[in-house]
């Protein structure tokens, strides 16, 4: 595996990493991580296909850009990919609403199944999704053995709209899945939160899909917005920094939902994931050490089926997670790189969500607020 790593940044194109033998004229797959009103004015489709003539590029917008060691903003990082010994697909689906979320994941498993599957990676748009439905059917269709990973699409704190797109400019409404075949392909996968709970743990009495109405016997609404006191005004932007802990079931894992949209009207909130009635959230807060401890873990997980370093390492953290840590943003990016070693190539963004497995015996999911690692390697 060989690549090359483009940059736009203060009006230019820049190549910042290039590996001995790379052949742009030869890559498969081209992904671009680019902040979304720098997409819509720099519509970098063409220029980027005129460099690598047979890639499939994939293009998404951002909370945030990840590469050269550090968390970057109004940027675009284009990262290509030349494959020695590994096929690339691609599917992109074009989708309205959430309620389509299940048959779009169907869909893209339809697409992409095939012999020697190894890994598929989904780009999906973040605002029309329903991302645990995406994923649940996803799960349904493809074989465990088949590494499900990628993130939503995101929009900085604005959550106006997301753009995603495949071999064209990047638009509103489609969710891209990239499928990778080979005996010869290693892949990696860890995604941690580090966020402390706070307050009891109560029960979901009203949902529909990712939509919160109660929680106990309160509006879902107004009882985030006695936790949040002086963070009220700034909603919704505000409930990025105390997402909810989610357990289905009594005995089952936590995962993190965080928050898209809030509706006055209905007292509700819209959350990345799915809610369902019955159960059980909980109020969380940041520690900022334990949020870049998680991202070193993370690290580590994503790097046990490897002898040496990976030659790639794609991270999708969430934009929660940005906004808490600030200016410390780049040490969750540090802590990662130290792990994953010097040779590694480092790509990514900040999502509106971080599709991933818990942990490696588990399938997929849909989490927030995590720092989620995928590292590929050639034999």
């Amino acid at each position: 595996m060989k690549t090359q790593q483009c940059i736009f940044k203060a009006k230019q194109w820049k190549t910042v990493s290039e590996t001995s033998g790379f052949s742009a004229s030869n890559a498969q797959l081209v992904l671009v991580f680019g902040e979304r009103t720098c997409l819509e004015s720099i519509q970098p489709y063409q220029y980027l296909k005129e460099l690598y003539p047979a890639a499939n590029i994939v293009i998404n917008s951002t909370s945030g850009e990840i590469y050269e060691d550090a968390a970057h903003d109004n940027s675009i990082v284009a990262t290509a990919i030349e494959f020695e010994k590994t096929l690339v697909k691609t599917t992109e689906i074009n989708i309205a609403n959430h309620h389509e979320s299940a048959s779009v994941g169907e869909k893209i498993a339809e697409d992409l199944l095939g012999d020697s599957l190894k890994a598929i990676f989904i780009i999906s748009d973040g605002s029309k999704v329903n991302g645990s439905a995406l994923i649940a059917s996803l799960n349904q269709k493809v074989d465990e053995s088949v590494l499900i990973s990628g993130g939503l699409a995101g929009d900085a704190a604005r959550f106006e709209k997301t753009l995603v797109g495949l071999n064209s400019e990047p638009e509103e409404g489609k969710i891209i899945g990239i499928g990778l075949y080979g005996n010869d392909l290693q892949v990696g996968h860890g995604t941690m939160g580090g966020w402390d709970g706070f307050g009891p743990e109560r029960e979901v009495t009203e949902s529909e899909y990712n939509i919160l109405y109660k929680i106990g016997d309160k509006a879902a609404l107004d009882l985030y917005k006695e936790y949040l006191g002086k963070y009220v005004e700034q909603l919704p932007g505000a409930a990025l920094l105390f997402p909810l802990a989610m357990r289905e079931t009594e005995d089952a894992e936590p995962v993190v939902r965080t928050i898209l949209s809030i509706d006055e009207e209905n007292k509700s909130m819209t959350f990345a994931g799915e809610l369902p009635k019955g159960s059980l959230v909980r109020f969380m807060k940041a520690n900022f050490d334990r949020l870049i401890d998680a991202s070193a873990k993370a690290a580590q997980d994503s790097i046990v089926p490897f002898g040496n370093s990976p030659d790639l390492a794609i991270l999708v953290s969430c934009v929660g997670r940005k906004l808490v840590l600030g200016q410390r943003s780049d040490e969750e990016v540090e802590a990662a790189r130290e792990v994953l070693g010097s040779d590694t190539v480092i790509t990514g963004f900040y999502s509106y969500g971080e599709i991933s497995p818990l942990n490696p015996n588990a399938r997929c999911g849909l989490h927030n607020q995590t720092m989620t690692i995928t590292t590929f390697s050639e034999n």
